[in-house]
């Protein structure tokens, strides 16, 4: 593609990146058309309207035959996202419909394999983790992930390292593997100091510290902490997940006023 379509979007905003996929429709190719459709489509998933993204990947089926690789990967990309991701309620995951993504991940997956489009390859594996979503589950397609990332020698597929490692490290806490999760944030923090932004880097401490806390290292966790409290406010952007911990921390010490102190500090922050 000559388009660029990392570069079009906005995830904060979905309606403006449906603009900005809608006018560059104008110049489009075949092929750049259709993925460009299979990203407004991801638009309207983002906005949880499941049914207008399914409906303009129907409208665009026909033309699946004689797609290009990477339009036939991202298009089943996104009929996976239509049916399970982040924005999915609970209640709506049936087997039925967690069937049906799987189905559109796993052939995501090897079309982009096939074609040699590691990161998009990289993209459906990682979805995977919303269709199994047991934390061991989890585990194992980030490690195929991981994998397949680590095994890359393809820019846009070594840029998912710090979502990646910070994926498994989540999933390994929720298991109650503190040590592993530890390894696995330290990586993501890694990764985002070698490219990522001042916000990721702060988040990657934050995961860090959270674990610190869940192993019964406090003072090192408070530590973190009480660095990214400063970072925060001095970005203009104070961050109730840091006085949560905080306040969690402070309890765990018995250091009731402190608590006190950053319980309102969350409060007020909302």
């Amino acid at each position: 593609m000559t388009i660029d379509v990392s570069t079009l979007w906005d995830y904060s905003d979905p309606e403006l990146s449906e603009a900005r996929f809608r006018s560059a429709l104008a110049s489009a190719s075949a092929d750049e058309a259709f993925i460009l459709q299979t990203q407004i489509a991801r638009t309207h998933g983002l906005r949880r309207d499941f049914a207008a993204a399914r409906q303009i990947l129907e409208s665009i089926e026909p033309q699946l035959q004689d797609a290009a690789a990477e339009a036939k990967g991202r298009y089943y990309l996104e009929l996976g996202r239509a049916y399970s991701s982040a924005t999915h309620t609970p209640e709506s995951q049936s087997a039925e419909v967690k069937a049906l993504a799987r189905a559109a991940y796993l052939r995501a997956a090897e079309l982009a394999q096939a074609g040699g489009l590691d990161a998009l390859a990289i993209d459906a594996l990682h979805m995977m983790a919303f269709v199994d979503s047991a934390p061991e589950e989890q585990v194992a397609w980030n490690r195929k992930a991981i994998a397949l990332m680590q095994a890359s020698s393809q820019p846009a597929a070594k840029q998912w390292a710090g979502s990646l490692h910070n994926n498994n490290g989540y999933a390994l806490h929720q298991m109650g593997r503190y040590e592993d999760a530890l390894a696995e944030f330290n990586l993501a923090l890694a990764a985002h100091e070698r490219g990522g932004t001042p916000g990721n880097i702060r988040i990657a401490h934050w995961m860090i510290a959270w674990t610190l806390r869940a192993l019964g290292r406090l003072d090192q966790a408070i530590a973190i902490q009480l660095r990214l409290e400063r970072e925060w406010d001095e970005a203009g952007e104070p961050d109730p997940y840091v006085f949560e911990e905080l306040e969690l921390l402070y309890q765990a010490i018995g250091d009731g006023d402190k608590a006190a102190h950053y319980a309102g500090r969350r409060s007020a922050a909302g």
